[in-house]
């Protein structure tokens, strides 16, 4: 009997556009069981259902971009996420999150959702990214659907750190109206709040570390727009004063 993740996986494919063959071939069960799972299965978006993008000309709305949503993902996936491209122009959107923080969980599959709606996101136990991790330990999110590249232009070969990551204009909204949440996207992946100590003084502090310069860049701009003051250290920016820690906690909430 296969595993339930493997069956949906097959249909994930099928969903995003790819053939029977494509989708054995992926997969590695036999075409009848997968004709079998696929007897009935949706299909993906018909034309009627979904707007021509004028961007890349795919059938998936553009306008989802202008959202809170879209800006909370984008700062997920600059820091936790990569994009792998597959057979037939379709791609796989794939998140590590720490299992221990079940609600950034559901918040990142609600907005993958929100993005590709039609869609099955994908939930798989991994082991973290540090030989010490435990099984289990991190939380895989993943999407098929061919309009990632669109969506996320910050995608391409290599490591984040190495390339240049730079917003488009159309994605002036992340850096605007939508900063919050781009905020809460970066540090609720590759950021903290912890307790910062002295010498009789204890006082809550957020640091953001990553290593390219250009997404600590992204998230000291963001901060601009909501008018926090930040500090630097090699790798790392701190938001310390108190009515600004007070600021982000309204808008970043608890990281559990």
């Amino acid at each position: 009997m296969h595993r339930a993740d493997v069956i949906e996986e097959a249909r994930a494919l099928a969903a995003a556009g790819a053939t029977l063959a494509e989708v054995v071939a992926l997969t590695g069960v036999p075409r009848s069981t997968v004709r079998d799972w696929l007897s009935g299965a949706a299909r993906g978006p018909r034309a009627q259902d979904a707007r021509r993008c004028g961007r890349c000309g795919d059938l998936h709305d553009a306008a989802v971009t202008e959202t809170a949503a879209y800006a909370y993902l984008l700062g997920i996936y600059l820091g936790d996420g990569c994009i792998s491209p597959g057979p037939r122009g379709v791609h796989r959107l794939r998140v590590n999150l720490d299992s221990r923080y079940p609600e950034i969980i559901e918040e990142c599959a609600e907005s993958l959702r929100f993005l590709a709606p039609r869609n099955r996101v994908g939930r798989q136990l991994r082991s973290g990214g540090f030989e010490t991790s435990r099984p289990g330990s991190a939380t895989e999110l993943s999407v098929y659907a061919k309009w990632w590249p669109c969506l996320i232009p910050q995608h391409g070969p290599g490591r984040k750190h190495r390339r240049p990551i730079v917003l488009v204009e159309w994605q002036a909204p992340v850096l605007g109206p939508h900063a919050g949440a781009f905020l809460r996207g970066l540090l609720h992946s590759d950021g903290c709040r912890f307790i910062n100590t002295g010498t009789n003084w204890r006082h809550p502090r957020y640091s953001f570390s990553n290593r390219s310069d250009d997404i600590r860049g992204l998230f000291t701009s963001a901060c601009d727009v909501l008018g926090l003051r930040w500090t630097t250290a090699p790798y790392t920016v701190y938001v310390s004063r108190k009515d600004d820690v007070a600021r982000l906690d309204a808008i970043v909430g608890p990281k559990r």
